[in-house]
């Protein structure tokens, strides 16, 4: 019943910043823990950041740890992901998600995965 969509993806150089946006949307809002993941071509859907439902718990990966900052306004119905001193590693497509049990970190505790938006960052 929960439709999500991500926008706000680009190219931006090392070092830089980008804010991610995921909007949700749909008859019935369910109030759950929120995440981010990324996927590169080839590769596992990798798990990036996650927050509470209200807002007051969050989980980072080691790799963006400093460096990212996820967060939420549920009036707004909106999820964000706010990323500085962006690098080449951290191109990928990028997801939202919506958590529905079990360990908060892997990728089979969430649904109702959003399209994805692309970010690329170049040296």
């Amino acid at each position: 019943q929960v439709e999500l969509v991500e926008s706000g993806g680009g190219s931006v150089q090392a070092g830089g910043s980008l804010t991610l946006s995921c909007a949700a949307s749909g008859r019935t809002f369910t109030p759950n823990r929120m995440g981010w993941f990324r996927q590169t071509t080839g590769k596992v859907r990798e798990f990036v950041a996650t927050i509470s439902w209200g807002g007051g718990v969050t989980v980072y990966a080691d790799s963006v740890k400093g460096r990212f900052a996820i967060s939420r306004d549920n009036i707004r119905k909106m999820l964000y992901l706010q990323m500085n001193s962006l690098k080449p590693e951290d191109t990928a497509v990028y997801y939202c998600a919506q958590y529905i049990g079990g360990t908060t970190v892997a990728a089979s505790s969430y649904n109702y995965w959003g399209q994805g938006t692309q970010v690329t960052v170049s040296s």
